[in-house]
């Protein structure tokens, strides 16, 4: 499967979840409003926070060993079922972990908790590591596919005022259950069944630890923000938070699709030897990834404060200056992926990625202490900022000696300027006008449009290869009409 077919596969999908929240998020916030979002919104924070100890670095891990070996079906099918050994045995543990939590700790809203336990029943069945290793994209997202669809026909049809909150959630929660069952019923084509034994489960549990680690780091600003926020300001402060993160999550999935895609397949370049065409891939991921990253943190920032209010309605004001800070993650969470998908973990250089995740992990939690008691969500914000631009900035600096750094950051500057220009005009166009969709929808076009064209035109100018190519094709495109 080609990187370019695997590539459009997730970016559809993550076009799918762009869309699909434009119908459920504005329809949910005002059915349950802001106090049952942030009650969903804590719970599945906490239960996700238990998934994590369940999977541990399975992710990233699974992906990366299953990519290494795939061109051996019997030593595949034995180190399948070792990982996943692996991963039933951590599963259980924290099934039983998260009932005790439950009742020792939860007093207020015990059901919606016991419910969320679905999403830690789901990570028994979850192999899509698997499949990410084998770079089998259309069958996972075929899947996920068509529970999206159902899970959202299901909460149109079910959750109708704020009494049906353990509808949604078990709606929610459900679906991803039902995401990880049907993956097994396609296992058998790729691998044999093996016995799993006690040494080669033991034999991945070290390496999977060691990328569990930053796993554990990330979620402490990614899940701790939302429990950080619930135990220090109330509900509604989590559901600003929560709806803009959603927000936020929306074009990020394009970013994230890359990497998933990227992942195994310089895993597999360098165990074969084939560098320096990881190095030319990384390269070019870097060029794109922060074409869109910089055009997207843009144009988030200019259409927030007419978007939020007609997204989700007036009672989610408060979330603007949140969606708005939150953008600039974007940036520094694209520049880290692709370093982090594409030379760390393909090449084992896991030390720097455990650093870089624990640093920021602390950068957050200190943060948040010190800004989130005085500005709530607007706090948890500022925090994440500063969490994702350490990590990106220690990756940066630990990895300079053996990428060409310099020639990244000179590429990345191109696309600054005109994404200063796009939001300049967007701003212009919101004074100017009084309707909110109409502002919207023209903010997006002609602010995409400059971008894209000043872009165009400064990659012309600085960028030497692009330019020579560029040249080349007209020259050969001119011959052959003449």
């Amino acid at each position: 499967m080609s990187i370019k077919k695997n590539f459009l596969y997730n970016v559809s999908y993550q076009l799918l979840t762009m869309l699909l929240p434009l119908f459920t998020a504005p329809y949910i916030a005002r059915v349950i409003g802001a106090e049952g979002v942030g009650v969903y919104s804590y719970s599945s924070s906490i239960a996700n926070y238990f998934v994590l100890f369940a999977m541990l670095g399975l992710v990233n891990y699974g992906n990366r060993t299953i990519s290494q070996v795939r061109d051996n079906k019997q030593l595949l099918s034995q180190t399948f079922f070792n990982i996943y050994g692996l991963q039933l045995i951590t599963s259980l543990i924290t099934i039983v972990g998260y009932v005790f939590y439950i009742n020792t700790f939860v007093t207020e809203n015990r059901v919606i908790f016991y419910i969320q336990l679905l999403l830690i029943i789901a990570t028994i069945l979850d192999i899509n590591w698997f499949f990410f290793g084998l770079e089998q994209f259309k069958l996972t997202v075929t899947r996920n596919t068509i529970i999206k669809l159902l899970t959202v026909g299901c909460i149109f049809i079910f959750v109708k005022d704020s009494n049906d909150l353990w509808i949604y959630t078990v709606i929610m929660a459900g679906g991803t259950l039902l995401s990880q069952l049907m993956l097994w019923f396609f296992i058998k084509k790729y691998v044999y069944f093996r016995m799993p034994t006690v040494k080669g489960i033991c034999s991945h549990l070290r390496p999977n630890l060691v990328l569990f680690i930053p796993v554990l780091a990330v979620s402490i600003y990614k899940i701790m923000d939302k429990i950080m926020l619930g135990s220090m300001t109330n509900m509604a402060e989590v559901a600003y938070y929560e709806n803009s993160e959603k927000i936020i999550n929306i074009p990020m999935g394009i970013i994230a699709a890359l990497g998933t895609v990227m992942l195994p397949r310089m895993s597999n370049l360098i165990a074969t030897g084939n560098d320096k065409k990881a190095m030319q891939m990384i390269e070019m991921s870097l060029k794109f990834i922060m074409f869109l990253a910089i055009g997207i943190a843009g144009g988030v920032i200019i259409v927030s404060p007419n978007f939020i209010p007609l997204f989700l309605g007036d009672e989610f004001v408060n979330a603007i200056p949140v969606v708005s800070l939150l953008a600039f993650t974007v940036i520094f969470i694209s520049w880290a992926n692709v370093i982090r998908t594409q030379y760390l973990i393909p090449h084992q250089k896991d030390k720097i990625y455990i650093k870089s995740t624990l640093l920021g992990a602390l950068v957050n939690v200190i943060s948040n202490i010190i800004f989130i008691p005085f500005y709530g969500a607007v706090g948890a914000a500022i925090g994440t900022i500063f969490a994702e631009a350490t990590v990106a900035i220690y990756q940066t600096v630990k990895v300079r000696n053996a990428l060409e750094i310099r020639k990244y950051l000179i590429n990345t500057m191109i696309y600054i300027g005109p994404a200063i220009i796009m939001y300049i005009v967007g701003n212009l166009i919101s004074l100017k006008l009084s309707s909110a969709i109409g502002t919207i929808c023209i903010q997006i076009i002609l602010g995409g449009s400059i971008y894209l064209i000043l872009t165009g035109l400064m990659v012309l100018l600085v960028d030497k290869e692009i330019r020579v190519k560029f040249n080349k094709y007209f020259l050969e495109k001119y011959s052959n009409t003449k």
